[in-house]
């Protein structure tokens, strides 16, 4: 048996759920992927999945083992695309999690130039507004708007989102357009919730004009924790809205946002990609990185340099 295909083949069917989809992503046959896991069991001399007829399910010791294999086939692909003859052309698998409404807009309509250039790199990437546990979810890097908290983080500052605030045409007509800031506290007016995952709480949206700083926290008939259901929510009217510019730009030109509050500023929302300390900066990764950075810089690019 092959440790490194035996591993590799149980990390597969556990993330495929199915034998036949893990032989499939392998090129291998159905029969040599059973083998190699029925391989790793006797040699660990523990049961790592549970197979009925219809689904696979992995096993507590299977789980745990599950998280270690993939440290290792990490490690062992770094140390492979370290090499000079493989960094010139970055290959391998990567895992990445970004903001939804990011994904959406800027980075996936991007990719095919992506993988044009780096054809050999895999990525798996995970679509959420959530706070994700690099190490423990075995995440390569991490896309994130706002300062970050954890300061154990390594993190390249790529972007500055500008935010601005703007309500449906359909919102405004029946409450009304608010002349200043403060009026959004009052009880006739309504903002859309975001959920921040770090806390679980809506924050106040600090703002400015002429020596003039206030906060509105506003009230809301809804709160979302997705980039994208946050937008939606906003067009159907349901509330006032803090978005950044490139989420707002194309509904703005087309009527369907109105901007309000002229003369007032909210402060540049950082953009970070972020990733493990102890995670070696594969070519891959270094890459990727690189991509992200050279994209926000055509959408959002740095006006502070104040990299953690």
């Amino acid at each position: 048996m092959d440790r490194f295909d035996a591993m590799q083949a149980f990390a597969r069917v556990v993330e495929a759920g199915s034998f036949t989809k893990a032989a499939e992503t392998l090129h291998m046959s159905k029969t040599s992927v059973t083998q190699l896991v029925q391989q790793l069991e006797a040699r660990l001399r523990v049961k790592l999945l549970n197979r009925t007829t219809r689904k696979v399910n992995v096993t507590a010791d299977g789980a745990a083992y599950y998280e270690r294999v993939l440290r290792l086939l990490a490690d062992m692909d770094d140390a492979e695309t370290s090499l000079s003859s493989a960094s010139a052309s970055p290959r391998g698998r990567l895992r990445v999690d970004v903001p939804s409404p990011l994904a959406r807009m800027i980075l996936v309509p991007a990719l095919p130039a992506f993988h044009a250039h780096h054809p050999d790199i895999q990525l798996d990437m995970g679509v959420s507004d959530r706070m994700v546990d690099l190490i423990d979810e075995n995440v390569d890097c991490v896309v994130r708007g706002g300062e970050l908290t954890d300061q154990s983080l390594m993190a390249r500052r790529v972007g500055d989102l500008q935010l601005g605030v703007y309500a449906a045409p359909s919102y405004l007509e029946r409450a009304g357009t608010p002349a200043h800031p403060q009026e959004l506290e009052d009880t006739h007016h309504r903002i859309v919730g975001f959920l921040w995952s770090r806390n679980g709480k809506t924050l106040p949206y600090a703002m400015h004009r002429d020596g003039e700083s206030i906060e509105v926290q506003g009230r809301y008939v809804l709160s979302v924790d997705d980039g994208n259901a946050y937008l939606a929510a906003g067009l159907a009217g349901l509330g006032v809205l803090w978005l950044p510019d490139y989420m707002s730009k194309a509904h703005l030109a087309r009527g369907e946002l109105v901007s309000l509050f002229e003369g007032w500023r909210l402060d540049p929302m950082p953009l970070y990609v972020a990733f493990p300390p102890n995670r070696h900066v594969s070519a891959k990764l270094r890459v990727f990185i690189d991509w992200v950075a050279e994209l926000m810089a055509q959408h959002a690019p740095v006006t502070v340099r104040r990299d953690p």
